[in-house]
């Protein structure tokens, strides 16, 4: 049985966008810009290192997670202003 608060809150929730070129496009960026604060961290060569880069593969990780996080925020807002 649904509680009758998770029903009066699902009413209020957005629409979730469609996976489309614009979505990917604004999550990359945010994933970029999050890799290039990642060589600005205190010790970003701790641990093993990625091959091409100069960071460690935790601090990759840990960037890529980030952006990810501020891309799907950036996206839920343009689409909920109607920008996307």
């Amino acid at each position: 049985m649904i509680s009758s608060i998770l029903l009066a809150a699902a009413a209020t929730v957005p629409a979730t966008p469609e996976w489309n070129p614009n979505v990917a496009i604004v999550i990359s960026i945010s994933c970029l810009v999050a890799l290039l604060f990642a060589f600005k961290i205190q010790k970003p060569l701790v641990g093993p290192k990625v091959p091409l880069l100069p960071i460690s593969i935790p601090t990759f990780i840990g960037a890529m997670c980030f952006g990810h996080l501020i891309g799907v925020g950036i996206v839920l807002g343009l689409t909920n202003i109607g920008s996307l």
